[in-house]
């Protein structure tokens, strides 16, 4: 048997699938060869992928069968951990195989393309962390990440048998993931699971969204404290999806209050002096991966989110 794909270095050719069928180009080259819209419509735009031997726009409607051949850029060179120090980066716990971090805001997990920022892995390695060598270069320790505007507590791996037994942790979802969460309105009812599938936004770069297909994705969560605008939740996350929280109440209509990616009012964000989502891992248990017990880790909110919550309370 042959495969659909012909490759010659970044050279690849195969027709276009019938699931794809009227589908635009750049859109088809972004779900064929899981590029982002942008890097796709780049690559159209170029002349890099063609239709039947021919170019055309990102707006041409492809056809079932066609033959589409895509000429794929040279992979980038992946980021290096770079030692540095990082302000607000609060180590809560250590030992051999593990450290424990409160996360401040503007912090990225891991060096990944584009971004310029201060990393989690990178502030460790500034104060003489040794991290597990396990997993990508850019990403060796790493068992979880919080986003760049999400504060709170994260775990990283220092050893070898601490990564591998912590990622299957992860994994078959043996680990207790709670975050608090302040959104808008009430959600109804006050305390419920939303199990809706994510996958990348179908039309916008860096989003996600509920989606058809997507990976299970599932919140439980609690309300805590209810104000006239908005909602203090307690949420525990059973899976961990990109932004998972953030797209589950924003697909409910709840969006997280600051968070303008995904729908918040710009005026009430402004009124709280919140410059992002607030969201904020709040606490983190797991079975120690050497000793066996269960051990929990407990972050604070930080000056922003409790300076937000006093004036949704006042």
């Amino acid at each position: 048997m042959t495969s659909a794909f012909s490759a010659g270095g970044d050279h690849r050719s195969l027709p276009v699938p019938d699931g794809l069928e009227g589908m635009r180009l750049d859109q088809a080259v972004s779900r064929l060869f899981g590029l982002s819209r942008t890097a796709a419509a780049a690559l159209v735009d170029a002349g890099d992928a063609l239709v039947d031997g021919a170019a055309r726009a990102n707006s041409y409607k492809v056809k079932a069968g066609s033959w589409l051949e895509v000429t794929l850029p040279a992979p980038a060179a992946p980021p290096t951990v770079v030692p540095q120090a990082v302000p607000g980066l609060d180590v809560v716990y250590a030992d051999d195989d593990i450290v424990v971090v409160d996360k401040p805001v503007g912090v990225a997990a891991h060096p990944s393309p584009g971004w310029t920022g201060p990393t989690v892995i990178g502030g460790l390695a500034g104060i003489g962390h040794r991290i597990s060598t396990s997993g990508a270069a850019e990403r060796q320790g790493v068992v979880h990440r919080l986003d760049v505007g999400t504060t709170g507590i994260m775990v990283v791996a220092k050893s070898e048998q601490a990564y591998t037994a912590l990622k299957r942790a992860f994994k078959y979802r043996e680990v207790e993931k709670r975050y608090h969460a302040v959104v808008q309105g009430h959600p109804d009812p006050s305390r419920g699971t939303i199990d809706a599938p994510i996958d990348r936004h179908p039309h916008h770069d860096y989003r996600w969204a509920v989606v058809s297909g997507g990976k299970p994705s599932i919140t439980h969560y609690d309300t805590l404290e209810a104000f006239p605008a908005a909602s203090l939740l307690d949420v525990r996350l059973e899976t961990g999806r990109t932004h998972q929280i953030r797209v589950h109440f924003s697909s409910m209509r709840h969006p997280c209050v600051g968070d303008l990616t995904y729908g918040a009012d710009p005026t009430l964000s402004a009124r709280l002096k919140l410059s992002r989502q607030w969201l904020h891992a709040r606490s983190l248990s797991f079975t120690h991966p050497r000793t066996g017990e269960e051990v929990t880790f407990v972050s604070e909110y930080p000056a922003d989110l409790a300076r937000a919550l006093e004036l949704l309370r006042d």
